[in-house]
């Protein structure tokens, strides 16, 4: 039954690894928690055993690029999907729910958020609902790196949703896989987590002084697309037109960039009309291009879960690829300032949040569900803020449950027909100069007076023989007239405002949490550095640090690689080094003194181990002689 489904709507033929088994635990209504890789087919999980069983599943997922993509997916596969984000208005959202108690749509994609509305409450109870699926799931624990307090509703959700529930992750550590279980109500244990090692990712750490020709030596190097991520906008841009200037075919993505162009450049490399992509953290999510030969970090991610996400996107194929982190000095203070700056006084989230209300022109007690048109760089120009910290700032208010922000994303004009058949067509006799356009938009859009339905301008305007601002002027009257209630494209950047507004001084902030979180991710970031500061091989300290134990050595990471060329054991080498970083802790050694040190170690084995840490960075030479740390 489930394979025949795969085959019908997916086209596979087998799962991938623990997707059978995570669907047939859901199947037998137990609580699941999958931990799968990126790239691991997290989706199938949730959308297999839907299809099987009848009935809705609901999925909860804090991304609304990512539901958009899943939902349109959906649609193109014969599957009927709908979701509620907060860039919908209020009567789409009241035909959605609708159509989930008295239609056949098989998924509703909900953000967190939507969960406390009264709306949505009051609705979901009449559904018939036959799976709960959460993705993202380590957003519901405050010890996870991206922590959605919205997402604890879920357990509230649980008890009008007679259903067992699916949560899905790709990184978390232990003591995030127990929590995401307690937050959830699991009925007992039920974990079925896929292994982190990626055997075909070579990990690669360098310490370079000037990493822009590190980069153009690996771009030259190794053949095939890759995708080259930095921590700034301004970075993106300016690593970009390096590699153009060095005939290297690439274009920058981020956040700021508008609709068209983040479509069109993801579209280009996706199709390999452009090599490689540079862009921010933005760039990635829902993304599976099998073929990414390479995967460079230009900054320090900060922390290990970030780092392991995005190197993951290289090689899906599971063929040689490469994840390489470039770094120097430089980058180990701004990695220490980005985590500070995550956690500004709550005074100065206080003031932030007033002037957010203003800007937003929202009095007090007003506001509650109301979703805004939002550019932080016009906000913190308006008030004088460090776009930093404001930034900062509204991230520690959706944390608390006070507002949420997202990206820009295009939302593609839609439209329904309100009026009955037997109204339009007498509206049509008392508005000759409307009927083609009403005509048209009945021939070419089914359900348009069921559904808000996407439209097309351009394209009605071609079949008019007519101008884009010709058709968008007729339907605006249309939607005056209360024939249609149109609602053109918008690609702005979105703030939901989930509560009222309240008195600065009334806003609740769990001081012990912030500041537990604080200390969490001063934790994290200690990890990235000893990740890039630590000799041990690069695949065994990511998959230690998710809890993996018993996984050995790589062989074919810059460390591996390294002491395969000593020609010395694994435990030789390890109690070389740790003796000679022992004795140069604070002082400077000639190679005699070293050798002198301790005198079990044969000097011939000292010679290739302190080469080796020099030319690793370990340690280097102090003059002609010495060496220090």
């Amino acid at each position: 039954m489930i394979q025949d489904i795969l085959k019908k709507y997916w086209g596979h033929s087998s799962f991938r690894p623990y997707q059978d088994e995570i669907i047939r635990s859901v199947l037998k209504g137990n609580d699941t928690l999958g931990l799968l890789p990126t790239g691991g087919g997290k989706s199938i999980c949730f959308q297999v055993p839907a299809m099987v069983n009848e009935g809705l599943c609901l999925v909860v997922s804090p991304l609304i690029a990512l539901m958009k993509d899943q939902v349109e997916n959906l649609k193109k596969r014969g599957i009927k999907a709908e979701r509620i984000t907060s860039d919908l208005r209020m009567r789409e959202i009241d035909i959605i729910l609708d159509n989930c108690i008295y239609g056949d749509i098989k998924f509703l994609y909900v953000s967190p958020e939507r969960l406390v509305t009264d709306i949505f409450i009051e609705r979901v109870k009449k559904m018939k609902i036959n799976l709960l699926a959460v993705d993202e799931a380590h957003c519901i624990s405050q010890w996870g790196y991206d922590f959605r307090p919205s997402y604890l509703q879920i357990k509230e959700l649980r008890k009008i949703v007679n259903a067992p529930v699916l949560a899905l992750t790709a990184t978390a550590t232990l003591e995030v896989v127990e929590d995401i279980q307690v937050k959830l109500d699991f009925s007992q244990s039920n974990v079925f987590q896929g292994s982190y090692v990626r055997s075909n990712l070579a990990y690669v750490v360098m310490k370079k002084q000037n990493k822009y020709e590190k980069l153009l030596e690996i771009c030259n190097n190794v053949k095939g697309t890759g995708i080259i991520y930095a921590a700034t906008r301004k970075r993106t841009k300016e690593i970009s037109d390096f590699l153009k200037q060095n005939k290297i075919s690439s274009n920058y993505f981020h956040a700021g960039l508008n609709v068209k162009a983040k479509n069109l450049r993801q579209e280009d490399w996706m199709k390999g009309k452009i090599r490689v992509i540079v862009a921010t953290n933005a760039f990635g999510m829902g993304i599976d291009k099998p073929d990414v030969r390479f995967v460079v970090h230009m900054d320090i991610p900060n922390n290990i879960e970030s780092y392991f996400q995005e190197a993951g996107r290289g090689g899906r194929d599971n063929k040689k690829s490469y994840a390489v982190l470039v770094y120097n000095e430089e980058d180990i203070l701004s990695l220490d300032y980005r985590v500070k700056a995550k956690y500004p006084p709550l005074a100065v989230v206080k003031i932030v949040y007033r002037a957010l209300a203003n800007h937003l022109q929202i009095a007090y007690g007003a506001g509650q569900e109301t979703m805004h048109n939002f550019m932080l760089s016009e906000f913190a120009n308006k008030y004088n803020f460090n776009s930093i910290e404001a930034y900062n700032s509204l991230k520690l208010l959706e944390q608390a449950g006070y507002v949420n922000l997202s990206d820009s994303f295009y939302n593609p004009s839609r439209l329904m027909v309100v009026m009955s058949r037997k109204d339009l067509y007498s509206f049509q006799l008392q508005k000759p100069e409307l009927e083609n356009i009403i005509k048209l938009l009945l021939r070419n859009y089914d359900g348009v007076f069921d559904v808000f339905t996407k439209i097309d301008e351009r394209e009605l305007a071609r079949k008019l023989n007519t101008t884009f601002q010709e058709v968008k002027k007729n339907l605006d009257t249309l939607h005056k007239l209360h024939a249609i209630h149109y609602i053109p494209q918008n690609t702005l950047p979105k703030l939901f405002f989930i509560k009222e507004r309240l008195v600065e001084d009334s806003l609740i902030f769990d001081k012990s949490i912030y500041l537990d979180r604080k200390e969490l991710d001063l934790q994290r970031k200690n990890a990235i550095k000893s990740y890039i500061q630590t000799y041990q091989c690069r695949s065994l300290q990511l998959v230690q640090y998710f809890g993996e134990k018993n996984s050995s050595t790589c062989g074919h990471c810059d460390v591996c690689l390294g002491r395969k060329k000593i020609s010395l054991s694994e435990n030789t080498i390890m109690e070389i080094e740790s003796m000679i970083i022992n004795v140069l802790s604070d002082v400077t050694m000639t190679l005699q003194q070293l050798v002198e040190v301790n005198r079990k170690i044969k000097p011939e084995e000292l010679l290739k181990v302190i080469r080796w840490m020099v030319d690793s960075g370990q340690i280097k030479r102090d003059g002609d002689n010495g060496f220090c740390r």
